[in-house]
């Protein structure tokens, strides 16, 4: 940890008395709370408080390293309720002077981990990769409360990176830096280095003369803390004993000295056991290991070749060679093994590090998201990149120990929950049936509400089913499948291919033949705006339009997209709200008069496989996106960010939908079953 004080024109008034103090710790108990600093601005100071912010400090830091027991965030509240004692005793002592012209701040910082507080108007942020970012904002302006007098009320905490920056500013030296572009200058600087800081401050000393006020900075930096353990160790691999793993073994020899059938000088006999049983064991060997130590198994029984006739009588059953060999075997097979098991865990653990600190910089986007919402699809990419590498870590970790897998999945798991909140993902357990076709009878494929009444329609039925707000069903005859349906004027229009428009008003059909608009062409999905109808064709990848004429009449077609337009081979579904919309390879794009103006990357979790259908209006404020394969319906603004998700294993077999007028309800046919989403 490297700490600069930064006193600006602390004699200008006497009346404004300021000061900041630093305390690392000194002994192991104090390691364990880590460092604690402080800022403290007081205006209008009369003579009995000019050492006044020593004294409040002075009490905290006492109190905060006096129960090294505690937890730092535990150690800090208790300080500053004892701070509160402090003042509160003052206050009764008839020294009030203080009160409205104290500003204060105290951080504490252990192991990465910030604790801070304040009161008053001072200014705390944190300088992380070129990105400036305003931490103080959930602690706002907080009132004195009257007694029990409590000055410092809430704390906060958040979690830091090596390489961050924290700043601490009074605000008159704040506001100066804002104006003058200091923050903006060290943002810049690559890596923060002393020198440069002094630099940007040096060139803008001659305008410095009239602030007064502290800038504190403290730059982070790893180092090494007696007594703690790395955030993902594994348990403590068992000590090597060369007693216990030869206790077995002496045991056995032991055993078969009483055993064996030996003629001592006694002349004693003694019975032999017929059979050894060797457990079964099972603990990786490399095959070097193997073939090397078979080579030594050789050794030994020469070697034992080579001893008294007594010694070769006593060692008669090979077996007991074959024990100490095979047990040696083993022994070298498993240091192997847990060599090449802590090799892999620390490789892994550097890997779950890096994934750690993809997490502190998405905190660092997501401060941010009020003032620069690019940061929320920053964040939501970091976050969809970590959760890709500890799927792929969890499957090669498999056969590490179960503390370093737990590890894993829990941070596995807190990826998921924050994907799961950040693209506003709603999970439906038992979603509303509001119409259900029964076996057997009219089998919808397609759906489209216009006005209050619900139509159903199949590329397998020459007829189109309707249900109305009242609950009447009714089936009007058409002679034709239907291929796709869109909603007109007060009306629902109807495709039937090759060219047929069949147009619904008051439950009386009309039928009108479109103009074919080139040989070979192949109308599928479609739309309208005011009354012409816009049809895509897949395969030829262009867009035609038919304009409207009167009385469900259509012009000629037109080639709407211009010469200088890539055609969209290949896309799925087309949308009109002026602008018309293609989805094509689970990406939006965005045309108008004919032409490409942009791309959306749907960039949401978890990440699109197929989507089939896009839905928008004129007067809609989202575009509404079906994905039948992963169950779910996504709604977008027109800007690409993620205002809804709904999924449902309930929709297993997602056909189509429909969206309401008013934007209020969502309708969506799954096989016989139609399922409404309140909005």
């Amino acid at each position: 940890m490297q700490v600069f004080e930064f006193h600006f024109n602390p004699k200008v008034k006497p009346n404004l008395n300021f000061d900041s103090f630093c305390y690392e710790p000194i002994n192991i108990y104090e390691k364990r709370m880590g460092s604690l600093y402080m800022v403290g601005l007081l205006e209008n100071t009369i003579p009995q408080n000019n050492h006044f912010i020593e004294k409040l400090a002075k009490v905290i830091k006492d109190y905060y390293y006096r129960k090294s027991i505690l937890k730092p965030e535990k150690s800090l509240k208790e300080s500053l309720k004892v701070a509160n004692e402090f003042l509160d005793k003052l206050i009764k002592q008839g020294n009030v002077s203080w009160l409205g012209n104290l500003n204060f701040t105290v951080l504490s910082i252990k192991d990465f981990k910030l604790n801070f507080a304040k009161v008053g108007d001072i200014k705390i942020m944190v300088l992380r990769k070129n990105i400036l970012i305003d931490i103080d904002k959930k602690i706002n302006g907080q009132d004195l409360e009257p007694y029990p007098l409590k000055v410092f009320s809430n704390t906060v905490s958040g979690k830091l990176a090596e390489g961050d920056l924290i700043l601490v500013l009074t605000k008159n030296v704040f506001d100066f830096f804002q104006k003058e572009k200091v923050l903006d200058a060290m943002a810049q600087i690559p890596f923060f280095d002393e020198k440069a800081l002094k630099k940007i401050l040096e060139e803008r000393r001659e305008r410095m003369t009239n602030i007064q006020g502290i800038m504190l900075v403290a730059a982070l930096t790893k180092e090494a803390v007696i007594g703690t353990k790395e955030t993902f160790a594994p348990e403590t691999l068992k000590e090597f004993s060369f007693k216990e793993v030869f206790s077995p073994l002496l045991k056995f020899l032991q055993r078969e000295e009483r055993t064996e059938s030996v003629s001592g000088k006694s002349g004693r006999k003694m019975s032999m056991p017929k059979a050894l049983k060797i457990p079964e064991i099972k603990l990786p060997a490399p095959k070097f290991a193997v073939d090397f130590l078979g080579k030594i198994s050789l050794k030994i029984r020469m070697f034992f070749a080579s001893l008294g006739e007594k010694t070769r009588i006593f060692i008669k059953n090979r077996k007991v060679i074959l024990i100490a060999t095979l047990l040696f075997i083993l022994i070298i097979g498993s240091f192997f093994a847990t060599r090449n098991e802590q090799k892999k865990i620390d490789v892994y653990t550097q890997e779950l590090e890096g994934i750690e600190q993809n997490i502190t910089t998405i905190d660092s986007y997501l401060i941010l998201k009020d003032t620069q919402p690019e940061a929320v699809q920053k964040a939501n990419l970091l976050l969809m990149e970590s959760l890709e590498k500890i799927s792929s870590l969890s499957k090669e970790t498999s056969g590490l120990p179960e503390s370093f897998n737990n590890q894993v999945s829990i941070i596995k798991n807190e990826i998921t929950d924050r994907l799961f909140k950040l693209n506003s993902l709603e999970t439906i357990e038992e979603p509303t049936a509001f119409h259900q076709f029964e076996n057997g009878s009219f089998v919808p494929y397609k759906v489209v509400i216009s006005g209050s009444d619900i139509y159903f329609s199949s590329p397998y039925a020459a007829n189109i089913f309707e249900l109305k707000t009242n609950g009447e069903e009714n089936t009007i005859g058409t002679e034709k499948q239907i291929n796709s349906s869109a909603v007109l004027e007060k009306a629902a229009a109807f495709f039937s291919a090759p060219n047929q428009v069949i147009v619904l008003k008051n439950d009386s059909p009309s039928r009108f033949s479109l103009e074919s608009p080139y040989p070979d062409y192949a109308l599928s999905d479609f739309d309208s705006f005011n009354q012409s109808l816009y049809f895509l064709d897949k395969k030829s990848g262009q867009i035609i339009k038919y304009p409207y004429l009167s009385a469900f009449q259509w012009g000629s077609p037109q080639l709407w997209l211009t010469g200088k337009t890539t055609k969209v081979v290949g896309a799925d579904s087309i949308a009109i709200d002026g602008s018309v919309w293609i989805l094509r390879e689970n990406k939006l794009q965005e045309y108008y008069g004919g032409e490409l103006q942009r791309e959306l990357d749907i960039n949401i979790f978890p990440a699109p496989k197929k989507f089939s259908k896009v839905i928008t209006d004129s007067h809609f404020s989202y575009l509404y996106i079906l994905e039948p394969e992963q169950r779910r319906l996504v709604i977008l603004d027109k800007d690409g960010e993620t205002i809804k998700q709904f999924q449902s294993e309930k929709f297993d077999n997602l056909l189509d939908f429909t969206v309401s007028e008013d934007e209020k309800a969502v309708y969506l046919l799954n096989g016989l079953i139609l399922y409404k989403i309140d909005l």
